[in-house]
């Protein structure tokens, strides 16, 4: 398995970086849609009956389209706003310190039978922060498993694990939520143009699924991870006088600044829910629902005025924020992190706008679904068929909004001629995407966890922590396939509002 993946290595390290893929993915849509076109390529639409044929790019409305969408395509790309607004608010309680301050404070005093838990469950709340979860989780692992007398590689391992093999699912909700949501709103507009999902959607499957990983690495790690690195102690001791790592103390302003933010938390909620209680609130939607309703529906917006109180509560406590003009400047600052995920998305919304103009993508999903519906494959099998796709091709493309842009345009629309909803289907993903990521060294965040165990382990490299995190990717990546389809089978409900059949 390892020379497998250092395969995998020598191959992905090939590929180019993901904007140029989606622009390389782009002109492979412009050159197939030629002679698909000109062969007269169709489908015929099972909603209406009507014959979808391929459009041709290279043409005089295929090169006007290209030009004069361009901009419209980056601006409504659905995932572009719901991520800005969403960081505006995690920015300042970022910034602030508040988030970096509750992952600090929920891990110092854990007793050290809970510790491996506990770091897993906290790691995955961290990704709250997004890309920086990495940075801040993977040390603040490592001082946890210290201060109990424990290897800090383990702890290294469990949050590299608990950020990356189990990104995107958690207690809360973060951008990447909303993200998600962006994509395959955009993808089921290829079936439905009035389709959309929320935020939301997945909670119910996300929040519960975030335990069971936790459960599930806290024993893989018992069992087998602590057991390898006592065997690598054994032949070569770590390092015992490094003192790199920050401190886990929280100052007693911190606690104070904490402990309001948790009274802001239960205040912004409470309020929330005292607004949405009246039947003829403007929050609620026809016939006085909450599941289809504005505020369903702007989710992202209150996410955005949580984070942002809370934030403001704590910075004011702390002293990160003395005056109005301190927020907007760390909102920027946050949103500058944002910069390179915009740049991805400009790339990525050209080659989905010529995807759905060309017709490639509904052509496709039409043809898989009458392939598969003509083959009597089960749901079940197509789970486990599209898990396994996707597993193999995140070991290549680590980027988890980057794959759902790509594999969304056909999975979604293709799934939801078989009756499978797009809410599904995206659950579907996260637990195909996430267990493979933190196997490959294509990811960045494989170096950084990497370079922070060799602190410890100066002679660590690749295949050391690729031994360490391929147990938990594998028993991950099955727990949470038998978790998916035990909730398929039992018809519960991904999200407020959301069946899964």
């Amino acid at each position: 398995m390892l020379r497998a993946l250092e395969v995998v290595d020598r191959v992905g390290n090939k590929l180019p970086h993901p904007f140029w893929l989606f622009v390389i993915l782009g002109g492979l849509v412009v050159l197939a849609s030629w002679p698909l076109a000109a062969l007269g390529v169709s489908a015929v639409s099972p909603a209406d009956g009507e014959r979808i044929a391929v459009r041709s790019l290279v043409s005089g409305e295929g090169v006007r389209m290209m030009l004069g969408d361009l901009i419209d395509n980056f601006v409504n790309f659905p995932p572009l706003g719901l991520i800005v607004v969403v960081m505006l608010g995690v920015a300042v309680a970022d910034k602030t310190g508040l988030l970096p301050a509750m992952m600090r404070g929920a891990l110092s005093r854990v007793p050290p039978r809970l510790v491996t838990f506990a770091v897993a469950l906290t790691s995955m709340f961290g990704q709250v922060a997004s890309d920086a979860a990495f940075v801040v989780i993977i040390p603040l692992a490592m001082v946890a498993f210290r201060a109990v007398g424990r290897s800090p590689v383990i702890g290294a391992v469990v949050g590299y694990v608990s950020v990356g093999g189990a990104s995107s699912i958690g207690l809360v909700i973060t951008g990447s939520d909303a993200v998600f949501a962006g994509v395959t709103t955009s993808a089921a507009h290829t079936i439905d143009p009035g389709y959309a999902v929320t935020p939301v959607s997945n909670y119910y499957f996300s929040a519960v699924s975030s335990v069971v990983l936790a459960i599930s690495i806290t024993v893989i790690t018992e069992l087998v991870v602590a057991r390898r690195v006592a065997a690598m102690n054994r032949a070569e001791p770590e390092l015992t006088d490094v003192e790199e790592l920050p401190d886990m103390t929280l100052s007693a302003e911190e606690r104070t600044g904490v402990r309001r933010a948790l009274v802001a938390a239960a205040a912004f909620l409470a309020g929330v829910v005292l607004a949405v209680l009246p039947s003829g609130s403007p929050l609620r939607g026809d016939g006085g629902s909450i599941v289809d309703s504005p505020l369903m529906d702007n989710v992202a917006v209150v996410l955005m005025l949580f984070f942002l109180v809370i934030g403001i509560v704590y910075g004011a406590t702390v002293g990160t924020v003395t005056a109005p003009g301190d927020v907007p400047e760390l909102m920027a600052r946050g949103l500058r992190e944002l910069v390179p995920v915009l740049v991805l998305f400009f790339a990525a919304s050209q080659f989905l706008g010529y995807f759905k103009w060309t017709n490639i993508g509904q052509v496709i999903a039409i043809g898989g679904a009458d392939l598969l519906r003509s083959l009597g494959a089960s749901p079940v099998l197509i789970f486990i068929g599209a898990i396994l796709l996707v597993s193999v091709l995140n070991l290549l493309l680590t980027s988890g909004s980057a794959m759902w842009a790509l594999v969304a345009p056909v999975l979604v629309p293709m799934l939801m001629l078989l009756d499978i909803q797009p809410e599904t289907t995206q659950a579907l993903f996260r637990v195909a995407d996430a267990p493979t990521n933190s196997l490959t060294p294509m990811s960045p965040y494989f170096v950084i966890a990497l370079g922070f165990i060799r602190r410890y382990r100066p002679s660590a490299g690749v295949g050391t922590l690729m031994s360490l995190v391929l147990p938990l990717a594998l028993v991950n990546l099955c727990v949470w396939t038998l978790l998916f389809l035990a909730w398929y089978g039992l018809g519960l409900p991904l999200g407020p509002g959301v069946p899964i059949r």
